[in-house]
């Protein structure tokens, strides 16, 4: 560490004394925060008779500045323009799209001019949830409609078991012919 005290007045030099001194400056020029970039962070436009301001800072190795500007006085009024041709009338009057919004929703009406045609745009609030009403009692079940209910169900169940083959095999070990025989019973019920 530099110490501005060493070497003493009239001293012998001493080597690692001096090396020591020598090590500590160089320690605090490496510490010298060197700026290698400037950023511009943001402009902003002041009103007009205001004294412009710049703002500067030092983030890491970049200068950071900030800058207000104050705006020109308001110019005069230029001349009136020419009268100019009028448009061509419109032709139709087009409906492109009729959204829902959701209940409560402000209704929206969106208009454009494409030269010819006005085309509108609506958006139309629907309307809240009504009260639920009254339960019914439970109806018959006819038995084209039963019929048809099974068939989709079944329909919708599983025929993985209709690619794999009964054991066909019988064995002679009575515990192990019951469970072929129960294996069976299962790969057949799975079939549709």
């Amino acid at each position: 560490m530099f110490d501005p005290n060493l070497p003493a007045t009239d001293s012998d030099m001493v080597s690692a004394e001096m090396r020591s001194q020598f090590n500590g400056l160089k320690a605090l020029i490496d510490a010298i925060l060197t700026v290698t970039a400037a950023q511009v962070d943001g402009v902003a436009s002041l009103p007009p008779g205001t004294a412009a301001n710049a703002t500067v800072s030092v983030i890491g190795n970049t200068l950071h500045f900030t800058f207000g500007i104050p705006q020109g006085a308001q110019g005069e009024a230029g001349p009136q323009g020419q009268v100019g041709q009028a448009g061509p009338p419109f032709a139709l009057a087009v409906v492109d799209a009729v959204n829902t919004l959701p209940a409560g929703s402000a209704a929206t009406v969106d208009l454009t001019f494409d030269g010819t045609n006005v085309h509108f745009t609506f958006g139309i609030p629907q309307g809240s949830d009504g009260a639920a009403g009254a339960t019914g009692l439970p109806g018959e079940v006819s038995l084209v409609d039963l019929n048809n209910g099974l068939a989709s169900t079944l329909a919708q169940t599983s025929a993985n078991t209709n690619g794999v083959n009964t054991l066909d095999s019988s064995f002679a070990d009575p515990d192990m012919e019951a469970l072929r025989q129960k294996m069976n019973e299962l790969i057949l019920n799975g079939r549709r």
